[in-house]
């Protein structure tokens, strides 16, 4: 297969930045949807108690999606770089080594998860009323795990090869079929919270099949092989650790989300019950329309800056940066107020008492009354990871929630009982918005400077 490199190195910025955002933000979008459906049927159909089941499930579904995320962007900014620097030989041992380390590591995950399921959905938040209905939402959706990470690995790699739109299609898919599935399974058949978990796993299962299907392109025009030889030599230290390494920030991010929620299941428990966690549970689903625009537009920058990071354009790298940020904060400013201005119709959807709907409301304005900002914030971790700078961008990652968040939620709900919780989102996000700011205006003024200056001494020593 021959490679464009005119969509990475000469095409406008913005039109390579659109090209590879819509679908990136689209990916993340059903990632996040097939949660978000099930959560919409059990809060409508079924009753709180399967709600907070579900909201208690999460982490474990955020854990598969991490580790499919952290495989996913290791290897689109690896095989990216590869391109850049025209090593087809090394792209196609990247591409083997992913899949091999992607069934392997969801099958070990999913297995260890479902023997020690029942010390680990307590350590989750679940009590003796909802631990039952957490057991059979969990042990279902552990056998779709597998198939939605190789999706999205598959789907990755096809984005640093500018085939988005098997991408469009294959998460299309998976988002209608989970509709349709739920609405049969509970709401005509009754099957309660297993019908919302079979939904999820035939959607993921199908959704795999077609990108299966477009993936084998890629495997037969790069001639790539999957015996137990070509394994064996495409497997190296080098290939998983940079794999690991670029991703492992994502998966950071992502992983952070489960242990933010894990803290909070435990703490708003033991101050408002199964309603408190009903509540946070709703305020993360809706939140997460708002942070798939920022990941994925952040995300989309990752294999345009590899890319000519790669092919040393400094210039074009710096412009890419620039361009990037200002998107994310307009796109971001644009759908935050939509949120703000709809919260009560778009809660609405997950939730039919009305008096835990008026709270959830308040609490969600509050909550994300500076997401905006976080662009910047992501935009720093996902710009140092195209670059190979992995211990900044796993500092940033590890920055917001773990360092910042979880600390002042629990001060804070010690100080004001659950609107501190609350109180600690927007705090948050100004000082982690604030930090990447900082970093990246001093990249913009210092390390581009000495990268270009290097550039053009080597340039004129091979002159």
């Amino acid at each position: 297969m021959e490679i464009d490199s005119n969509i990475f190195a000469k095409e406008k910025i913005k039109t390579t930045l659109f090209k590879f955002a819509v679908p990136a933000i689209f990916a993340l979008l059903v990632s996040e949807l097939y949660n978000i459906v099930d959560t919409i049927y059990v809060g409508h159909y079924i009753g709180v108690t399967s709600l907070a089941a579900i909201t208690i499930a999460f982490p474990v579904q955020k854990l598969l999606i991490a580790l499919g995320l952290l495989i996913a962007v290791g290897t689109s900014t690896y095989t990216a770089r590869s391109l850049g620097e025209n090593n087809i030989s090394e792209f196609k041992r990247i591409i083997v080594t992913s899949l091999t380390l992607v069934l392997t590591l969801l099958t070990l995950v999913s297995f260890i998860v479902f023997v020690f399921r029942k010390p680990i959905f307590y350590t989750l938040g679940a009590s003796d009323i909802t631990y039952a209905l957490v057991n059979k939402y969990v042990s279902i959706i552990l056998l779709g795990g597998i198939f939605q990470s190789l999706s999205v690995v598959a789907c990755y790699i096809m984005i640093s090869l500018k085939q988005t739109r098997a991408l469009l299609y294959t998460n299309l898919i998976g988002a209608v079929l989970n509709i349709i599935i739920n609405y049969i399974l509970i709401v005509m058949l009754g099957f309660g919270i297993e019908g919302a978990a079979i939904s999820t796993v035939i959607s993921q299962i199908i959704a795999f099949s077609f990108a299966f299907y477009k993936f084998k392109n890629i495997i037969r025009d790069f001639n790539i092989e999957f015996s137990m030889h070509s394994i064996h030599t495409s497997i190296t230290r080098e290939i998983l650790t940079g794999i690991i390494t670029i991703g492992f920030s994502t998966f950071i991010i992502e992983i952070e989300d489960a242990l933010v929620s894990v803290v909070l299941n435990n703490l708003l428990y033991s101050q408002g019950g199964e309603a408190a966690i009903v509540i946070i549970g709703v305020i993360t689903k809706v939140s997460m329309f708002l942070f798939v625009t920022i990941i994925g537009i952040s995300s989309a920058m990752q294999p345009i800056v590899a890319y000519n990071f790669g092919a040393k354009n400094y210039d074009k790298v710096k412009k890419v940066l620039i361009t990037s940020i200002k998107t994310v904060l307009i796109a971001s400013f644009g759908f935050w107020l939509i949120f703000m201005f709809f919260s009560n119709s778009i809660i609405g959807f997950f939730l039919k008492d009305s008096t835990l709907l008026n709270e959830t409301v308040k609490a969600f304005r509050l909550c994300i009354s500076l997401i905006p900002l976080t662009g910047v914030y992501y935009m720093g971790i996902n710009y140092y990871q195209a670059i190979g700078e992995a211990k900044k961008s796993f500092l940033l990652s590890i920055y917001r929630e773990i360092i910042i968040f979880i600390p002042l939620a629990i001060l804070f709900v010690e100080l004001f009982g659950i609107k501190g919780t609350w109180i600690a989102y927007p705090i948050t996000d100004a000082i982690a918005a604030l930090t990447s700011f900082y970093f990246l205006s001093k990249t913009l003024r210092e390390d581009f400077n000495e990268l270009e200056i290097s550039r053009k001494l080597k340039v004129k020593t091979h002159m």
